[in-house]
């Protein structure tokens, strides 16, 4: 398929699924075979949007950094993109480090977890367009090619306790919100450290 063919496929609307409602804080986590939590340290689950776009890479980036810095924390990534688009993807925007990347082609997991197809303003409001290119300037994330995946799906995060309850709980209002990673660690009692200095940007020029 053309890139153009897949550009055009990522929005079309993606084949109904039965959406459950979102888990609410102090519930059990919906079980799955695919996704499977440990009990011996709690989990940061990321629902992504499709890969290549900015702020599923931005997402992603924030999520390994923390897997490197919290080893007492279990980082999940799930992806709905196909599974050779995902690890390409993955080596394109540095690696997973330690995050485990799960594939949902068929959006089971996300439909579990109470992730449903979004709406145009969701994806193309004039501040999340805003907000796409203050990323690529800001901090060199562009869009990239989609291989595989649908831009309608809606994002979300989640944070469960070693005894697989829901202890936090954040679905994407719009395209652009990402989630709050410390108020995830936060509410899994760990103390959030103080994040490292930003690496300077220079652009070719010193």
């Amino acid at each position: 398929m053309s890139s153009l063919n897949q550009e055009l496929e990522s929005f079309k609307t993606p084949p109904a699924k039965e959406v459950a409602p979102v888990p609410k804080i102090g519930e059990k986590a919906p079980v799955h075979p695919n996704l499977a939590l440990p009990s011996d340290k709690p989990t940061v689950i990321v629902f992504l949007r499709h890969c290549g776009c900015p702020f599923a890479e931005k997402t992603f980036k924030n999520l390994t950094a923390l897997s490197m810095r919290y080893k007492d924390v279990h980082f999940v990534a799930v992806s709905h993109s196909s599974a050779e688009a995902t690890e390409r993807w993955v080596v394109e925007v540095g690696g997973n480090w330690e995050v485990q990347v799960v594939v949902d082609f068929e959006r089971e997991l996300y439909a579990q977890w109470g992730l449903g197809v979004s709406n145009t303003w969701h994806v193309l409001s004039p501040l999340t367009l805003y907000k796409t290119l203050q990323l690529g300037k800001s901090e060199g994330i562009w869009n990239r090619p989609t291989e595989s995946g649908n831009r309608w799906q809606t994002s979300g995060a989640f944070a469960i306790t070693t005894e697989g309850q829901v202890i936090w709980a954040k679905v994407a209002a719009s395209a652009d919100d990402l989630p709050d990673f410390d108020a995830a660690l936060t509410s899994l009692g760990i103390k959030v450290k103080p994040k490292p200095p930003p690496e300077p940007r220079t652009d070719g020029f010193l």
